[in-house]
């Protein structure tokens, strides 16, 4: 059974003094329900692993990000876990809480994408917002942005 843990990461770079996002752009599979939509980095916990593990076990399976600085911004939140995925998790799971994680990386270094993207871009705050899905994910991107500009 998984745990009701997940992580999401959103990596960033330094443009001239302006931060950019990398988002990721989710294949579709029609047969779970899922159209093609824009996300961060994100994944579930293994058996045993700490977010923190997690978010750089993600960031790599997913981008081929290794050499980065990964930072937990102290903040997740919770959302339901769809009816569709009930199965995998244990029957007093309700909800799967996600905690994210920013990943600053090198301006040269292009993404490797897996099979579960099939593009990528590189936004401004206000473009990333503009093309994710989820309330959430927009919220934990502008807490991403708040962190690295009052921190870095």
């Amino acid at each position: 059974m998984r745990q009701p843990v997940s992580v999401l990461v959103y990596p960033a770079r330094c443009d001239n003094g302006r931060w950019e996002y990398l988002l990721l752009r989710r294949v579709r599979r029609p047969k779970l329900g899922f159209e093609s939509f824009w996300q961060g980095v994100t994944g579930g916990l293994e058996e045993g692993e700490a977010p923190r593990q997690a978010a750089a076990r993600e960031l790599s399976e997913e981008t081929g990000f290794v050499d980065i600085r990964l930072k937990d911004i102290g903040y997740s939140y919770s959302f339901p876990i769809r009816k569709e995925w009930r199965h995998k998790y244990t029957p007093d799971a309700k909800d799967i809480v996600e905690h994210v994680f920013v990943a600053c990386v090198g301006l040269s270094q292009p993404p490797s994408l897996s099979r579960e993207h099939d593009e990528y871009q590189w936004c401004s705050l206000q473009e990333a917002m503009s093309l994710l899905k989820f309330p959430e994910n927009i919220t934990g991107l502008r807490r991403c942005d708040e962190y690295l500009r009052s921190r870095l």
